[in-house]
This record gives C-alpha cells, sequence and structure tokens, in this order.
C-alpha cells in the first residue's frame, strides 16, 4: 500500500478560503492538512460521521494578522513554523494571503514543494503577497492571461 502524500492548504479566511474550497476536488481522497485564520470554518472541511472514504483530514488555525498588525504577523509565522515542522507536508498550496505566503517560505525550508495561486480579484496586477513569494514558489500561478509572464507567474487557464 503506497502512502498517500501529505498535502497542506492555506488561505485566510474570506475569498482567499472560498477560492481554496474550489479545489478541494483536487486532492480529494488524499491526506489533507486545512490552514487558516477562523476557527469556524472548521465544519466546512472536516469530514461527516458515516461520509465516503477519504484520506486523512486535519483542521489547524493561525492568528489573522497584515502588514499593519506586525505582532500579530510575528505570532502568526511562529504557529505556522511549528505546525509544518511537525507535519511535514510533501505539498503546501495556497491563495493566499499573508499565511500562505509564511506557510511557502517556511515549507521551502522543510524541503517541500510549493504552489501559490494568486487570487482571481487581482486582475489589474499581483497581489502583494504574490508579488513577494514569486520568486520563491515552485509554481506561482495567475487567474488572468494578460498577468502572466515567461518565468512567472504563469497562466495555466482560470482554475477557479
Amino acid at each position: 500500500m503506497t502512502k498517500s502524500p501529505q498535502i497542506m492548504v492555506v488561505a485566510s479566511a474570506g475569498g482567499h478560503w472560498v477560492q481554496l474550497m474550489r479545489l478541494r476536488p483536487a486532492w480529494a481522497g488524499l491526506d489533507v492538512t486545512y490552514v487558516t485564520t477562523d476557527p469556524g470554518l472548521k465544519s466546512v472541511v472536516m469530514p461527516a460521521t458515516g461520509s465516503e472514504p477519504q484520506g486523512r483530514v486535519a483542521f489547524f488555525t493561525v492568528t489573522e494578522g497584515n502588514r499593519w498588525q506586525k505582532r500579530k504577523l510575528i505570532k502568526q509565522l511562529f504557529q505556522l513554523f511549528w505546525l509544518i515542522a511537525r507535519k511535514r507536508p510533501q505539498l503546501i498550496l495556497t491563495t493566499g494571503a499573508a499565511p500562505g505566503y509564511f506557510a511557502l517560505r517556511i515549507g521551502k525550508f522543510f524541503g517541500a514543494r510549493t504552489l501559490w495561486i494568486d487570487s482571481m480579484a487581482n486582475a489589474e496586477e499581483l497581489s502583494l503577497s504574490g508579488r513577494k513569494i514569486q520568486r520563491h514558489a515552485d509554481v506561482c500561478l495567475t487567474q488572468w492571461e494578460h498577468l502572466a509572464q515567461n518565468d512567472s507567474p504563469q497562466y495555466w487557464g482560470s482554475v477557479l
């Protein structure tokens, strides 16, 4: 029996989370760890009793923070470092924002493959987090063909 790859999917609550949830069929049946900033979202991803067989599912929350809340960002960074060090995912996928950025940077440190999918709301330019992460992510995708570059970000179609 082959062990399922460990996947971690990360997104801030709100639009980033909604977009991440649209990708769920891509990892159906795999072992996945969900990470977000809103504990109330646990009910969205945890399997119901008696549901169909699937991979193992875990859910964790980290502190919500943004560039105007430096102390909260530092706390979020340490929470993600601890979680990734403990879980050791082989792949980290995110739709943003700050927790996704930190997760990808930390994940690379631990040898994980990383995938950033920039928010479809950013039609004129990449998000701030997307601009900062694009040279660090294994794959950085944009939802808008006119924002694609030769190296990064890439456009693989409107995946969300």
